[in-house]
């Protein structure tokens, strides 16, 4: 299998500071934060990547970039070979790009409320000069969605309904790879199953490469086919599925693992977790894990660690084994 997707060294500082008179009277210097650090990862075809991580983590950040929405302050984004941020032919990123779409974390608000869903869907079509008529309907059909609702507005809809429309969108220019944002946290857990397995299917019946950013370990357990768990913008551990819930080698994946919710789980004590994400815009030294990790010595708080393979797992940590 191709690796579709070529993560190298990316990295992405915001430049945070106030304004330069409130600097000047405060005496402050400029201030910037790493929202995401030195990340490699691969994408191989026809499956699903799986990004997880507290919030803050730099998930988020990390698919914007992929989809072109932000620009990487260091580092590479390869798409089927091609250097997004760096490629001097106009009509080779264009091609490229066309073949990304994204689906956000909110159906409501990544809907246009004065459209009809017709017009919607058909607008990354539309926007290329594409044929649209009929596309909506049969769309709105794949996703399991009535034909007739291409003439209403995204109000008219429950927030399960919504995420299907926003699938439809997704699916309208044909792409290689879709982008994920938290595409189910804000809906009931039985509307999520729907709409996992409804992405499941079009995956396998479409051929499509998923990016996956979550929070939720219990869905990326059944649909992705490789996890890499993010921590302050640092990925500190990748694996397969299996590998990584049966045998997690880095503190905070261990800690997220014990924190999630399980169906045996009644009556269990779970140490609640210690402490919270440090600032960014001032992140700890050596490890970024250190000040909440249970196994943190001296070296932890001075190096920071390189990542290194113990089996089937790549890992940032010093003491893994």
């Amino acid at each position: 299998m191709n690796a579709y997707v070529s993560v190298k060294a990316l990295t992405r500082i915001f430049d945070v500071s106030k304004p330069w008179l409130n600097r000047i009277i405060e005496r402050r210097q400029k201030a910037f934060l790493t929202a995401v650090s030195e990340v490699d990862f691969q994408i191989e075809e026809r499956t699903t990547y799986a990004l997880v991580g507290e919030s803050g983590s730099g998930k988020s950040t990390i698919g914007r970039m992929l989809v072109g929405l932000l620009r990487p302050s260091d580092g590479e984004v390869e798409v089927e070979g091609v250097n997004l941020a760096t490629e001097t032919n106009a009509d080779k990123v264009a091609e490229v790009r066309s073949n990304i779409q994204m689906i956000f974390q909110d159906p409501y608000a990544s809907l246009n409320p004065r459209w009809r869903v017709r017009d919607i869907i058909a607008e990354p079509v539309a926007a290329r000069g594409g044929e649209t008529e009929g596309l909506a309907e049969r769309l709105l059909q794949q996703v399991g969605l009535h034909a007739s609702d291409a003439g209403k507005y995204p109000h008219e809809f429950s927030g399960g309904q919504r995420q299907r429309i926003c699938i439809a969108r997704a699916l309208a220019s044909e792409p290689k790879l879709i982008v994920c944002d938290e595409p189910t946290s804000a809906l009931d857990v039985s509307v999520q199953a729907q709409v996992l397995n409804l992405m499941s299917d079009l995956k396998d019946d479409l051929g499509l490469t998923y990016l996956l950013i979550t929070h939720d370990l219990t869905v990326v357990r059944h649909m992705a086919d490789r996890i890499g768990v993010l921590y302050l913008g640092r990925l500190v551990e990748e694996a397969d599925p299996k590998v990584l819930f049966e045998t997690p080698k880095h503190p905070y994946t261990q800690m997220l693992l014990d924190a999630a919710p399980r169906t045996d789980g009644f009556g269990r004590e779970v140490e609640p977790s210690q402490g919270e994400i440090p600032d960014p815009i001032n992140p700890p030294s050596g490890c970024a894990f250190h000040p909440r990790c249970p196994i943190a010595t001296d070296l932890c708080r001075c190096d920071r660690p390189v990542q290194r393979k113990i089996g089937d797992t790549v890992v940032a940590c010093h003491h893994a084994t």
